[in-house]
């Protein structure tokens, strides 16, 4: 049985569920809680937006505060994962891992492959991605290309709330670290997700429309970008694919190049900074093992190569639009402005 819950909530359940499932899960982070003497969940805060409210309600000390030193906490929850414990810890703004990024990638990456294959480290780090929240150029930022070159960690990023739900659970029971990252600007986002729970297997991604004309791919926020973009498309005769990577390591190719294959043309879309992002690593395994099959030079769309602005009309301008993801496909097909002109 299903309800439309939001994104926040669904991943508030998944945490609920996998808590209630498995006493050695724990929750660590920043006023996740609400404070030291706290007297619950009515004056336990959740987070900076609210995310675990009410958790320490139900499950008590297995939810910890802790100090403003996001060195010494994720340290902690993955030294935990080593003894047995199940830790999802909250970074809160995935902008902070430049304080604790030697844990994550010289330590718990590292774990599994040093010592043989006997060291476990079953840890989640989330925390908060991406712009559109005028949370200024340090709290905005799209740091996924960067997880995602480590080998050793799993990268994780939900575009909705049915999503989120599924592949937490299913982070939280994986024997690898995994960071699993959360666009703010999708945590008010509502839709029908299973109260039960259920996970969602890493590695395949999700066909959300089929098309025969080009193919668009993306991940989180810019997910629904695409969308849109393919109604604007489907309007002028041009039929669009899209396609949800959901995770980002492993990430499932085989998806992508047999859609390819098909539409001959592709558009990756990523609110990550340019250079060496999740779209010129796609870019670059088609024109590789699908070279063959393209009709057009591959187009992306990404973020400017600049911190993300603080000013909002500048902020709107810098995330990838719908109007600018349609533009590209345009260009895979063929068709200038100057046709759009003349066809109008």
């Amino acid at each position: 049985m299903s309800r439309k819950i939001s994104m926040k909530q669904a991943i508030n359940e998944a945490l609920d569920l996998e808590m209630s499932r498995d006493p050695t899960v724990i929750l660590m982070g920043e006023d996740i809680v609400g404070g030291t003497g706290a007297p619950g969940e009515k004056d336990a805060w959740g987070g900076v937006l609210g995310v675990t409210k009410g958790l320490y309600g139900k499950h008590g000390d297995r939810l910890m505060d802790t100090p403003l030193s996001e060195s010494a906490y994720i340290g902690a929850a993955i030294g935990a994962a080593t003894c047995g414990l199940r830790p999802v810890a909250e970074l809160m703004f995935i902008d902070f891992m430049g304080v604790c990024f030697d844990q994550i990638f010289n330590q718990a990456a590292k774990f599994r492959y040093m010592f043989g294959g006997k060291a476990e480290t079953p840890v989640v780090i989330r925390g908060m991605v991406g712009a559109g929240f005028r949370a200024a150029a340090q709290h905005s930022q799209m740091l996924t290309p960067i997880f995602t070159h480590v080998p050793g960690l799993k990268v994780v990023c939900p575009s909705n709330a049915y999503d989120a739900k599924g592949l937490l659970i299913q982070s939280i029971r994986d024997n690898d670290p995994v960071i699993f990252c959360e666009h703010k600007a999708l945590y008010g986002f509502e839709m029908d997700v299973p109260r039960e729970s259920y996970a969602i297997p890493f590695g395949e991604a999700n066909v959300l429309r089929d098309g025969d004309d080009v193919t668009l791919v993306s991940y989180g926020l810019t997910v629904h970008r695409a969308m849109a973009a393919a109604e604007i498309l489907a309007q002028e005769k041009i039929e669009a694919e899209v396609i949800d990577l959901r995770t980002l390591s492993p990430i499932d190719r085989d998806t992508i190049i047999d859609s390819v294959e098909r539409t001959g043309r592709l558009v990756v879309i990523d609110e990550a900074h340019p250079r060496c992002n999740i779209a010129t690593d796609i870019s670059a395994h088609v024109c590789q093992h699908a070279f063959g099959a393209l009709k057009a030079g591959v187009q992306m769309v990404t973020a400017p190569h600049t911190p993300v602005p603080f000013s909002p009309v500048l902020e709107d301008l810098y995330i990838p639009s719908a109007e600018a993801i349609a533009a590209a496909a345009r260009r895979t097909m063929g068709i200038t402005a100057a046709d759009q002109t003349v066809a109008a």
